[in-house]
C-alpha cells in the first residue's frame, strides 16, 4: 500500500531550487550556442560577400577578349569510320577530295574579278 507519510518540508523547498537552477543553466547554455552559430553565419555570410567583390572586380580589370599565350596546335579531324566507308556524308568536306555544296572545283565557275 502507498504510505501516506507526509514529506518533510526542506526536501520540498529544495527539490523546486535544484531543478530550476538546472533548466536555467541549460536555457543559458542553449542560447550562447544560438548566439554562437548565429555569429558564425553572419561570419560566413560576410567572407562570401568580400569574396564575391574581390572576384567581381578581378573580372572588371580583364580583357575581355585577351590573347592565348600558347598557340593551338592543330589536330587532325577525327576517324569515322561510317564516313570513311561512304554510309554517311562527310563531317569534314575540306578535308576531302571532292568539293562539297557551295565550294568551287576545278572545273566549275570560277568568280569574277574586282
Amino acid at each position: 500500500m502507498a504510505s501516506n507519510a507526509p514529506l518533510d518540508p526542506q526536501d520540498i523547498d529544495e527539490a523546486p531550487s535544484v531543478s530550476l537552477s538546472r533548466s536555467r543553466a541549460e536555457a543559458v547554455h542553449r542560447l550562447q550556442i544560438g548566439l554562437l552559430g548565429l555569429g558564425a553565419i553572419v561570419l560566413m555570410v560576410g567572407l562570401a560577400q568580400v569574396v564575391m567583390e574581390r572576384a567581381m572586380e578581378a573580372e572588371a580589370h580583364t580583357v575581355p577578349e585577351a590573347a592565348a599565350t600558347v598557340a593551338p596546335t592543330r589536330t587532325a579531324p577525327p576517324n569515322d569510320p561510317l564516313a570513311d566507308a561512304g554510309v554517311v556524308p562527310d563531317p569534314h568536306p575540306a578535308s576531302s577530295g571532292t568539293p562539297g555544296p557551295g565550294q568551287t572545283g576545278s572545273n566549275g565557275p570560277a568568280a569574277p574579278p574586282r
